[in-house]
């Protein structure tokens, strides 16, 4: 036993020199760790100060023709003439289409047949009449027969017209159809017409702005090939309810001078207006899940606080509740900042600088 101690001793004595060095390392590491200084957060800052703000509304729209129109037949029948030069310029009543009709002038050579009968006869019975030779009531009962006839002809006539369709105004005529010799109903759309010379723009507007748009009011416009160049409108007409399903007010307006293809997209600017507010940048605010924040340096140290914003422009949001004249809101390096621990401010920016 003691040849083993002997044997085993010295490397025991080595393995508890170890073990005492590494714990003797460690505690060092945790006090280093424990006294080193902790760094400061560095961050840039505005100055809210209260400035004019100018009150444009934006709203999507979309060009429309000032008129348009689906070409159909009033009756049902077979086409037997068709006139649609696609894509060009007609003039108001033109042929378009022609259906069908000779059942209908059968129709009428039998009752012009019949009225003239019926006119000579009533010219007899009327030179009776004056001579006695006959009795009134005779006389009256051919005249109604011509009235009759005539009634009936002016009927023929209306269903006539209506085997012929034509341009109810003049336009650029669209895309056929149909072809020569199909039967068509009611239902049938030909082509169509549009007068686009003027056209007018359909947008529509949150009803929160119902007070800021006024019939006449003029607007600026938009459209993708006016290569950023604004063009003016003037508002003709506002519908009178508001959507329930989308809370959204339908306003139409005249847009003068501008070539475009209806169904084009285009951005609408409204001028409501201009006022006095405190703007900072967009992405200085923190979202939350109950509210928005800012982070405020007061003291040198971070302070978060919740505030209520109301109009946004380009890159910039406006602060009606929250903040005051003077306070240093953190623009960048917000997501370093801890509540009330120190930060430092690198520099105050303008509003502009971060914006742009």
């Amino acid at each position: 036993m003691a040849v083993l101690m002997k044997r085993f001793f010295p490397g025991f004595v080595v393995l508890c020199f170890l073990l005492a060095s590494a714990c003797k390392n460690k505690n060092e590491a945790n006090t280093s760790k424990k006294t080193a200084p902790q760094q400061i957060p560095v961050v840039d800052v505005i100055i809210a100060n209260p400035q004019k703000i100018v009150n444009t509304i934006e709203a999507n729209g979309s060009i429309v023709a000032s008129e348009t129109v689906d070409l159909r037949p009033e009756i049902s029948g077979r086409i037997i003439y068709l006139n649609i030069p696609e894509g060009t310029n007609i003039a108001q009543g033109t042929v378009i289409a022609r259906m069908n009709d000779a059942d209908l002038k059968a129709q009428q050579n039998k009752v012009k047949v019949q009225l003239d009968l019926a006119q000579n006869t009533v010219e007899r019975y009327k030179k009776l009449l004056d001579i006695q030779g006959i009795n009134k009531a005779d006389y009256d009962m051919a005249l109604n027969q011509v009235n009759s006839l005539n009634a009936d002809m002016g009927i023929l006539n209306a269903e006539l017209a209506k085997t012929v369709v034509r341009a109810p105004f003049s336009g650029v005529i669209g895309l056929r159809l149909v072809s020569n010799g199909a039967y068509i109903t009611p239902a049938s759309i030909l082509t169509t017409i549009q007068k686009i010379d003027k056209v007018k723009i359909d947008f529509t507007l949150p009803e929160t702005y119902a007070n800021s748009i006024k019939r006449g009011n003029t607007i600026e416009v938009e459209t993708d090939n006016s290569a950023g160049k604004r063009q003016k409108a003037t508002i003709l007409a506002i519908e009178p309810q508001v959507s329930t399903t989308t809370r959204n007010l339908l306003v139409r307006a005249a847009l003068l001078g501008v070539v475009a293809k209806p169904g084009t997209f285009v951005k609408v600017y409204i001028d409501a207006g201009e006022g006095a507010g405190i703007l900072i940048p967009a992405n200085a605010i923190i979202p939350d899940a109950r509210a928005k924040k800012v982070v405020l340096v007061k003291n040198g140290k971070a302070t978060f606080v919740e505030i209520e914003t109301g109009l946004r422009q380009e890159g910039a949001v406006e602060v009606t509740r929250g903040l005051a004249g003077g306070d240093s809101v953190v623009v960048s390096g917000v997501l370093f900042a801890r509540p009330n621990a120190p930060v430092k401010v690198r520099s105050v920016k303008q509003l502009a600088e971060v914006v742009n």
